[in-house]
């Protein structure tokens, strides 16, 4: 179906929904005139039939092309069929699976049909006033059991009140098969009452022309003997004749007395089959099986039979005599060979005489045509069926086609939104099937959501459901490959969930905040890790090697013969290490100092220095996170289902937070009963200030915050003379600095 050209003589409404205009389907005026919407202003060109969460057979019914896609085109033709068949369009937008058959509008063919089989369905099942709901259409067999006719072709027992014909109906059925009726019960059409006499006929003109059986009653069983032995009696003849021609080969041509001794160790009644192979009698030269003698015990029983009923009088079998008797039986073979009408053979060839005699063939076929000009009728039932799925679901299906308006609605959902993933202390509402993981892979990442891409199992179902959810509030957590959750469907079965994959993108703007720094932390805790595991492995290593040198490590022995002694301290060797510590401490203090020197008088300024420093290292994950979070937008994970989305569809900062629940627990004061004893937390606050309070008045006092603008209340600490004595007690201290200096390295050298 081509795009019919848009004139655009509709005024439609729009709203902005997910960042992108779009128009408003609200009532059904406006679904009467989708064919006058321009498809560039649709947000979404097609969808499959299969994944939704609507019913099957709906997406089915408006899949108008049958090709597994619902199109634009699928979707005006659906909007047409509706709308022509109903007086108040606005019906269609309740969503509702029952109406009131005076709804039709029947001054249209469609809304005609419609009502005249909505009546129908209706006075078959008894039902009272007239509403017809989709309850009443689901149990077909109900609405057709008290009908003689169904337009389906297919007439049953109940269908004539005519006992021959219910006879015929019924021996029909039971012989060569029945057909179901569309009341459920089972019934004959055209096709099965014609195989029904044809049968009939085939057998008795088969019966009429009946071979004798030369035999009598035993002519079956010799037969079956005889086709058996043929080709063991053949062979025996050829056997005979090539002893003939060369006598010396008779006694290899016989039944080789090493073949028997073979087996004859063992069970013979297990070795049937290489007995069966040895010559049916003894080969001698003479092209004859004398009668008398015994024959092969493996085909005995046959030859036995064929010898009782064909051979009865004669004392050696030639092999002229053997084909006589396949002569005898060539045409009562072929005559049973020609077997036809078998499925009736059953019902004896009198009853098939009579069957034939009546012939009851063409009033049948009447009441068969008189049922299949009704199909029309039958079909228009069908039609109410499709007409009340359509009701139910169309508006819901536009409302996530035209728009997504089911989507950006809190108390809705959209019908790519399979259930809820319970994880982490959250519930993410936002969660779809995943039809092919492989173009999810290639598009998740466009999407810019953190995603969760997991396998559900439940005992109540076969196989696995791959989803994938979208978490929107809160941090990364533990939210990591391997993790458990539980997803709930929207049957609300219960499924037990595990991460496979986890796409990583921005949460919200506090996370990204924190983001460096976790970063950060988690570099400095693998490089102690590893440090840690090294240097273990160091002192292992080391421990292990001594351990493994005491027992050879002696002590070096003396003059005497004794164990030499442990060589005394000598704190020379130690004076370097002892300068060499406090050199450290001074320089590590003089960094303290020059680091407090200069913060002196920057005062409250410093707050705003950290600050600074703070949104270098987090500003630039922020802004990245904003402009990410910003470009949010489920088209991509839609496109990889399969979705063809016309529109952008974002996931604004706002929005987002309403796609994933947070659980919130009432602010209660809870004892903690495996808490440690003592002080309770506030007392400790209280003291802990008090501590805090005592140390910063004692800097204070002693003027040790001056590098602040906080000069100590003292008089000693704002006098001239005291600064010029600080000054000399700092020559002096710089002189004796110098001295100890001096003084360490020449204990050093």
């Amino acid at each position: 179906m081509a795009f019919i050209n848009r004139e655009n003589k509709y005024k439609w409404e729009f709203v902005n929904m997910g960042g992108a205009s779009r128009v408003r389907i609200s009532s059904g005026e406006d679904i009467a005139h989708l064919d006058e919407l321009d498809p560039k202003m649709w947000t979404v060109l097609s969808c499959p039939v299969t994944g939704l969460e609507i019913d099957d057979k709906s997406l089915a019914y408006m899949d108008v092309d049958g090709d597994g896609k619902i199109r634009v085109n699928d979707v005006i033709a659906t909007s047409k069929w509706l709308t022509t068949a109903v007086k108040d369009l606005d019906i269609i937008t309740k969503g509702t699976d029952s109406i009131d058959i005076d709804q039709f509008d029947c001054e249209t063919e469609q809304g005609m049909k419609l009502y005249k089989s909505a009546k129908q369905i209706l006075e078959n099942l008894g039902k009272e006033g007239g509403v017809i709901s989709l309850a009443d259409t689901k149990d077909v067999a109900a609405i057709f059991v008290k009908t003689q006719f169904n337009g389906d072709g297919v007439v049953t027992e109940t269908t004539t009140d005519d006992a021959d014909l219910k006879t015929v109906i019924a021996t029909a059925i039971a012989t060569v098969g029945g057909v179901a009726d569309r009341s459920g019960a089972m019934g004959v059409d055209a096709a099965t009452l014609d195989n029904f006499y044809k049968a009939l006929a085939d057998y008795a003109a088969w019966k009429a022309a009946e071979v004798e059986a030369p035999f009598g009653d035993k002519t079956d069983a010799a037969i079956a003997a005889y086709n058996a032995l043929d080709a063991k009696v053949k062979d025996f003849f050829m056997r005979s004749k090539l002893a003939a021609f060369s006598p010396d080969s008779t006694a290899t041509l016989d039944v080789q007395t090493s073949s028997i001794q073979a087996i004859s160790a063992e069970n013979l009644t297990g070795k049937t089959d290489d007995i069966a192979a040895y010559p049916i009698a003894r080969v001698t030269g003479k092209a004859e099986i004398d009668l008398s003698a015994p024959v092969n015990p493996a085909w005995a029983a046959q030859f036995e039979l064929v010898k009782s009923v064909a051979f009865a009088d004669k004392k050696v079998l030639t092999e002229a005599d053997w084909a006589a008797v396949g002569a005898q039986f060539a045409a009562y073979t072929a005559w049973k060979g020609a077997k036809a009408g078998a499925a009736v053979e059953g019902l004896g060839l009198d009853a098939i005489k009579k069957f034939i005699e009546e012939d009851k063939k063409a009033a049948l076929l009447d009441l068969i045509a008189q049922d299949a000009a009704l199909a029309e009728e039958a079909s228009n039932i069908d039609m109410v069926t499709k007409f009340l799925y359509v009701l139910r679901d169309f508006y819901r299906l536009l409302c996530n086609f035209v728009t997504l308006s089911d989507f950006y609605d809190r108390d809705k959902e959209a019908i790519f939104q399979c259930g809820r993933l319970i994880i982490d202390q959250r519930e993410c509402r936002f969660c779809m099937h995943v039809a092919d993981m492989a173009k999810h892979n290639a598009s998740a990442a466009a999407c810019g959501m953190f995603l969760v891409y997991c396998d559900c199992t439940t005992k109540s179902k076969p196989g696995k459901l791959s989803i994938v959810a979208a978490v929107t509030v809160g941090e990364i957590g533990d939210l990591v490959a391997g993790k458990n959750a539980v997803f709930y469907d929207n049957t609300g079965l219960e499924w037990d969930a595990v991460i496979t994959k986890v796409v990583d993108n921005p949460i919200s703007i506090s996370q990204s905040f924190w983001s460096p720094y976790r970063r950060m932390a988690k570099v400095v805790e693998n490089l102690i890790t590893k440090s840690a595991a090294d240097k273990d492995a160091k002192m292992m290593a080391d421990a292990t090697a001594k351990i493994n040198a005491a027992p050879t490590a002696a002590p070096a022995a003396g003059a005497d013969g004794k164990p030499a002694a442990a060589p005394p301290f000598d704190i020379a060797k130690f004076a370097g290490i002892f300068a060499a510590f406090g050199m450290a401490i001074g320089m590590i203090g003089t960094a303290l100092s020059g680091l407090i020197d200069s913060m002196k008088g920057m005062g409250w300024k410093l707050i705003l220095v950290f600050i600074g420093i703070m949104l270098v290292i987090s500003g630039p994950a922020m802004v990245l996170a904003w402009l990410k979070l910003r470009r949010r937008n489920i088209a991509p994970l839609l496109n990889a289902n399969g979705w063809a989305v016309n529109a952008a569809s974002k996931i604004s900062i706002p929005f987002g937070e309403t796609l994933t629940d947070r659980a919130k627990f009432p602010t209660l004061k809870l004892k903690d009963p495996y808490a440690k004893s003592g002080l309770p937390t506030w007392k400790k606050v209280v003291i802990s200030l008090g501590a805090l309070l005592v140390v910063a008045g004692g800097l204070w006092m002693f003027n040790l915050l001056d590098w602040a603008g906080l000069k100590s209340p003292l008089p000693r600490y704002n006098k001239a003379e005291v600064v010029e004595c600080c000054e000399e007690c700092a020559e002096v201290a710089d002189s004796t600095a110098t001295v100890e200096a001096e003084v360490v390295e020449t204990v050093a050298e």
